[in-house]
């Protein structure tokens, strides 16, 4: 096949494939939300919808950084200097997902993972196998800043949580769920062969430069190999060990209990007659 030959060759003639190397990849995230923010007479005034808007894209910007050797890597937030407030008119900015002290550590040649997190201050160390995704390669190329890169896919069922009928009558609460093929498309390059990606992803011949799946996008903006400072990879130790499973139980119960406490009929209400509709 002609993209493993050019794949094969690529790898071979990259230096870095016979030694011991370490590096830094900086990765930009952004998802986009799924809360609106009410119509009608539940609508806010624009100058607010404004300032709600602006809100949720700074909660949805991030910027990771991923430390890596041939065989392992550490995926975690970038401190931010200046964390901004998460509040509007007195609402609080709730986010369901990872906080910024998530710490990933991936293990390829074990095939093996620790993530070190939490939920509502409870410590927990996630471990479990890392699991084989079956990636469709493609011809396609394209540049990202001096690496040339492969297209793959991959597409999934998953359950979908539609929020939006959470307040109605009929639902009593509950959270609706539907099923969701959901395709990821990566781009990534032999030229870093190793098989490894922001967050959960890798099992490809090259270093994943940018991923787009579903609302989620991450772009690579950054790469050093061997830097001169020494990058010292470390499995994460601290939290209550669970398999990643369990611990999807427990978020998923803490989600719910969550949303029970935001219960209205008219949605989030914001005072002054505003409301934030979830899901939709």
């Amino acid at each position: 096949m002609k993209t493993i030959i050019i794949i094969i060759i690529l790898t071979i003639s990259f230096s870095i494939n016979a030694q011991d190397f370490t590096g830094k990849a900086t990765y930009k995230t952004y998802r986009k939300s799924s809360i609106s923010f009410g119509e009608g007479k539940n609508a806010p005034n624009p100058e607010m919808q404004k300032k709600l808007e602006a809100q949720m894209k700074k909660m949805n910007q991030k910027t990771f950084t991923l430390n890596f050797n041939r065989f392992e890597s550490t995926y975690k937030e970038n401190e931010s200097l200046a964390a901004p407030q998460t509040s509007v008119s007195g609402l609080k900015m709730i986010s369901f997902g990872g906080n910024g002290t998530d710490l990933l550590y991936k293990n390829v040649k074990e095939n093996k993972y620790a993530k070190q997190t939490d939920i509502m201050g409870k410590n927990f160390l996630i471990k479990d196998e890392i699991k084989k995704i079956d990636w469709e390669l493609s011809d396609e190329t394209k540049n990202i800043g001096m690496y040339t890169c492969y297209k793959a896919t991959y597409s999934r069922e998953v359950e979908q949580k539609d929020f939006s009928s959470f307040n109605s009558v009929e639902s009593e609460g509950k959270v609706a769920k539907k099923m969701k093929t959901i395709v990821t498309t990566t781009w990534y390059t032999p030229q870093i062969p190793i098989s490894n990606g922001p967050r959960e992803f890798g099992g490809l011949p090259g270093l994943i430069l940018e991923l787009r799946q579903d609302k989620l996008t991450i772009v690579c903006s950054e790469v050093v190999l061997n830097p001169s400072k020494k990058i010292d990879i470390k499995e994460p130790k601290k939290g209550k060990v669970i398999s990643q499973s369990k611990f999807n139980e427990i978020q998923e119960k803490k989600s719910k209990e969550m949303m029970e406490k935001f219960k209205s009929r008219k949605g989030l209400d914001l005072g002054n007659g505003t409301t934030i509709k979830i899901g939709g």
